[in-house]
């Protein structure tokens, strides 16, 4: 497309499923989802528009959310790491990791002094992650991982041998610490196997550090939306990703309609073809507006 040049508006009969982050897209700062937004949604799904929901949040984490606006679609959790049912739990999909990559990744972690966080399919077992430890129940003011593991130790498996017995299932995983710290990992983790993992560094909006996230090489929203919309008979140029960080990049890029919020970071605004508000002030709501034709009494911004 020529620099300075809008793309054409779409019409409800363009646009058939539209795919929406959770944290930052659909959640305030105060990490709810405002009834504005709950509104927009839901004139969207009335209309037709398949909506479904694709986010770097755990499973089980999700679906509250989801619940909240109704959303049926099999939810795309961990960053395209796993695909799961919200009616009956069903796996659709669970990446894996090639043979002893897992394991090199583990060991590079460990070796900088920090702990690593694996992700299983173990919603059922009533956990959703192995740690090799968790915080003393004592700890008030927990930092970097402590926090994290203080607030989800419910949902945690500790494995002491974690690095000499990686699960076999995994599907993805993280490390914690200040953003620099986790450029370098995220940088040290590219050469681990090359062309082994999907690596982004982010920072959670419940926690003050930042997360270096790996998962299985290809493994990125965008692939786990390609498996709904699949399902669904829905071409890619037929999808809206909404989203407003760098793990929404993928599926920004490859819809047919990518929108970041006006609160995303600059990658995300860089590359979108729209921007809309922030999560705080109406964004969702200039979604529907620019997706059911009455763009023009919302303020949707073009590029």
């Amino acid at each position: 497309m020529p620099s300075g040049e809008s793309p054409p508006s779409p019409s409800r009969a363009a646009i058939r499923l539209l795919v929406l982050d959770v944290d930052g897209t659909l959640t305030d700062t105060r990490h709810e989802v405002p009834p504005e937004t709950r509104s927009a949604v839901a004139r969207i799904r009335a209309a037709g528009i398949a909506v479904a929901l694709a986010t770097g949040r755990r499973y089980r984490d999700v679906l509250p959310v989801a619940h909240l606006l109704g959303i049926d679609q099999p939810l795309v959790t961990a960053s395209g790491g796993l695909v799961k049912r919200p009616g009956d739990h069903a796996t659709l999909y669970a990446a894996r990791f090639a043979d002893g990559v897992l394991g090199q990744v583990l060991t590079a972690i460990a070796s900088r002094g920090l702990e690593p966080v694996v992700y299983t399919d173990s919603f059922a077992d009533g956990h959703d992650f192995h740690c090799r430890r968790l915080p003393a129940p004592d700890v008030v003011e927990p930092t970097g991982l402590d926090s994290y593991l203080v607030r989800n130790r419910h949902l945690a498996d500790v494995r002491p041998t974690l690095l000499d017995a990686p699960p076999l299932d995994a599907f993805a995983g993280f490390a914690m610490g200040p953003r620099e710290s986790m450029m370098e990992l995220e940088a040290e983790l590219a050469t681990v196997g090359p062309g082994h993992l999907s690596l982004h560094t982010i920072r959670s909006p419940r926690y003050r550090d930042w997360m270096c996230e790996f998962a299985p090489a290809a493994v990125t929203k965008w692939s786990g939306t390609l498996r709904l919309a699949d399902a669904l008979g829905i071409p890619a140029a037929a999808i809206c990703a909404v989203g407003d960080d760098v793990n929404d990049l993928p599926m920004i890029r490859a819809a047919g309609l990518g929108i970041a919020m006006g609160n995303a970071t600059p990658e995300v605004l860089a590359t979108a073809d729209r921007v809309v508000a922030s999560s705080d002030a109406g964004g969702l709501v200039e979604v529907a507006e620019l997706l059911l034709g009455d763009e023009g009494r919302g303020n949707a911004a073009k590029r």
